[in-house]
């Protein structure tokens, strides 16, 4: 069985198998993190397709961590989903300008004012802390080398982001209480 590591190196001589390998190995991880951000299961392969596009356009400036793509990969499936998700907002305006014979209803997620909600709603650099540190389990220091930044930054905006979502949840709790 191949590694990440190994298969990277294939992937930088422009082996196609070895991404391909790296896809298999990722993508049902990749699709559950697009699955939290977007409602739309389609829309969560098109993020998957778009973050592994994307490795391959940029295979010789990825940084990997402990020779594994998939943190970058993480990100940029995030950074995927939420462009589906404007282009999607841009296109239901567009589309809610046109005069329709019969309205309909549009299906709204389970969790459109649970945590979810409330992840969409921090900033894109503390979505991306909460998503790495916490759903996905890097250490602190592992979260700053992915996303390039001091490890007392990604303290900082995880401390803010967990107060954010802990003021939010609360609130929605009292609401359904």
């Amino acid at each position: 069985m191949h590694d990440d590591s190994s298969d990277w190196r294939r992937v930088l001589v422009d082996d196609e198998d070895a991404l391909g390998a790296l896809f298999d190995r990722h993508r049902t991880r990749l699709f559950a993190h697009a699955r939290r951000l977007l409602n739309d299961r389609e829309d969560a392969k098109d993020a998957v397709t778009i973050a592994f596009f994307e490795l391959w356009r940029h295979r010789r400036r990825v940084r990997l961590v402990d020779g594994s793509p998939l943190p970058w990969l993480l990100v940029t499936v995030g950074n995927a989903a939420r462009n589906l998700e404007r282009s999607r907002r841009r296109y239901r305006s567009l589309i809610a300008r046109v005069p329709v014979a019969q309205a309909t209803q549009e299906v709204v997620s389970s969790d459109e004012t649970g945590v979810l909600a409330a992840l969409k709603r921090l900033p894109v650099a503390e979505q991306h802390v909460v998503v790495l540190a916490i759903l996905e389990g890097y250490a602190e220091r592992e979260t700053a080398e992915i996303l390039g930044i001091p490890p007392g930054t990604v303290k900082s905006r995880l401390s803010r982001a967990k107060a954010k979502l802990r003021d939010e949840l609360t609130t929605v709790e009292e609401t359904w209480a």
